[in-house]
């Protein structure tokens, strides 16, 4: 009798810096069964630099596509990291346009713990620091940050990232990336354009990230 063959199962590939995104990804991959390995990268020392570093040397073994989730703030605050986040660009649109393993550059302005605010309907534009401790409850930032339960926070009690990406204008996008999915191939083709003028307003392309991976939940 034949041995039965075990199919195997293609995975996203989440690169993300801080233990807030970690978390909430991980949970977000638990609740809907997603096929995701999550890679946290250590920004100290390097910045930008290290996630680069990091997506080049991490296999590609069944991988369907890596997103990099980072902050905007970073290339705008600190000296050099304008030049290294532009090189952690160059390297994804190269390998969108060899057609490697598509690269999908998700880029938070200012930061995550905005676009956790923005899951939020009484999120109105307010301070984010002061939003996180009066209205969600946080006794500090920090506190926000270490939070194991975020995805559930944020999805639960009239919260979601469903009101988030609603919010999220196109027009205010440092990176978009224009994808086209095929779920009977496993395939996913990106085209990555940018623009250095829009680096500052307050928004992100995450959504990018929800639509592919839920894309391809069964």
């Amino acid at each position: 009798m034949s041995r039965k063959t075990r199919a195997t199962q293609k995975n996203f590939k989440v690169f993300c810096e801080g233990s807030t995104e970690h978390h909430y990804v991980d949970e977000m991959r638990r609740q809907k069964k997603l096929i995701i390995t999550l890679k946290s990268v250590n920004m100290e020392g390097g910045g930008y630099r290290n996630f680069l570093e990091q997506v080049q040397t991490d296999g590609t073994t069944n991988c369907l596509a890596k997103f990099i989730i980072i902050d905007g703030d970073r290339a705008i605050a600190e000296e050099g990291e304008k030049k290294n986040l532009q090189e952690l660009l160059d390297y994804c649109i190269l390998q969108n346009k060899n057609g490697r393993i598509p690269h999908f550059l998700i880029v938070n302005y200012p930061d995550f713990e905005y676009i956790a605010c923005l899951h939020t309907p009484k999120y109105k534009g307010k301070d984010v620091a002061q939003y996180l401790i009066k209205e969600l409850g946080y006794k500090s930032a920090d506190e926000f940050k270490a939070d194991k339960n975020i995805y559930h926070s944020l999805n639960s009690g009239g919260n979601s990232y469903e009101h988030m990406m609603s919010l999220l204008k196109a027009e205010n996008c440092f990176v978009v990336n224009n994808y086209s999915l095929n779920k009977k191939l496993y395939e996913i083709k990106v085209t990555t354009t940018y623009d250095w003028e829009k680096l500052g307003r307050k928004g992100s392309n995450i959504n990018e990230f929800f639509e592919v991976v839920t894309g391809f939940n069964p």
